[in-house]
């Protein structure tokens, strides 16, 4: 099925809504959402994810574990070291919907619909991430 051909007129098989569902599955954690976040454009090690989402290691990992068997994360090794990054782009955009969506429940413009600048004076002398995921100073 395809995204823009007005798909929705059919009824999904089974064991794609199956699938689904177990993605929205893996969602429902908030370490997840941190660490597909902290994946969004990059690749890292546990180490660094876990630096990243304040939680401990072994806990990181167990959640990239769960990620991995539904398919949302990949990894590769180098020497000793495993990196993580996202299984595709559909993930990031998955993980970035949900998040900015959570951003219109807030008061005021949301953080995604605003540009360098505005991001900037709203947070003085703090380096901030826009929706592209560039850093505004």
């Amino acid at each position: 099925m395809r995204a823009d051909s007005g798909g929705c007129q059919r009824r999904l098989p089974d064991d794609q809504v199956d699938l689904a569902v177990e993605v929205f599955r893996m969602l429902a954690d908030a370490t997840r959402i941190q660490v597909l976040w902290a994946l969004t454009g990059e690749e890292l090690p546990v180490n660094e994810l876990a630096t990243r989402v304040g939680k401990p290691a072994p806990s990181v990992s167990q959640h990239l574990a769960k990620l991995r068997m539904a398919r949302l994360v990949r990894t590769r090794r180098e020497g000793t070291q495993v990196f993580y990054r996202l299984e595709n782009d559909h993930v990031g955009r998955l993980v970035a919907d949900a998040v900015y969506n959570a951003e219109h429940a807030g008061p005021g413009v949301p953080a995604h619909h605003l540009g360098d600048e505005e991001l900037a004076q709203l947070h003085p002398g703090r380096d901030i991430t826009n929706a592209s995921g560039q850093t505004a100073q």
